[in-house]
């Protein structure tokens, strides 16, 4: 008699630990699949092409890591950049679910970090000729709860204007 309901305890704290929930239509983060970030492509025109995984904190089945890499250019030392037009648009694309919910880009050249907008997935190559490194941050934020994060990651690649 007591193993029913110790039973049935097991199996709703197991359906419980879903990766996602349904809170009136807004979908909630719960947990992360996979021992690491997954991969993230900036696509131009019809081509995909990779980025690099960075800096990345995961926490996947009670287990969490973080690892801490060089900055772009570093990173990148030894690959070649993509070739693009002037103004090219660029795509992120990463197939995942869920997809990150908070986003950063960030453009280096020269020395100068600057801040680019992203909108719908997409930004605009620089028009200036040269080579240029970029920083791609992606958080899967808990929706529950304020400021804290399951995962982050850091994706670079850079870009040559031609």
């Amino acid at each position: 008699m007591i193993k029913m309901p110790i039973t049935l305890f097991i199996l709703l704290s197991l359906l419980g630990c879903s990766i996602q929930a349904n809170n009136g239509g807004k979908t909630t983060v719960r947990e992360l699949t996979g021992g690491q970030p997954p991969k993230a492509s900036i696509q131009i025109g019809e081509q995909l092409h990779e980025t690099k995984l960075g800096t990345y904190c995961w926490s996947s089945k009670n287990t969490s890591t973080c690892i801490d890499a060089v900055g772009p250019a570093e990173l990148l030392k030894n690959k070649k950049p993509v070739k693009v037009r002037p103004g090219a648009e660029i795509k992120f694309v990463m197939d995942y679910e869920p997809l990150p919910n908070k986003i950063h880009l960030e453009q280096i050249s020269e020395g100068k970090n600057t801040e680019i907008a992203v909108k719908e997935n997409t930004f605009r190559a620089p028009t200036q000729k040269g080579t240029y490194y970029f920083s791609y941050g992606v958080w899967w934020m808990d929706e529950k709860r304020e400021h804290v994060s399951l995962g982050d990651a850091f994706y670079v690649f850079a870009l040559e204007v031609i």
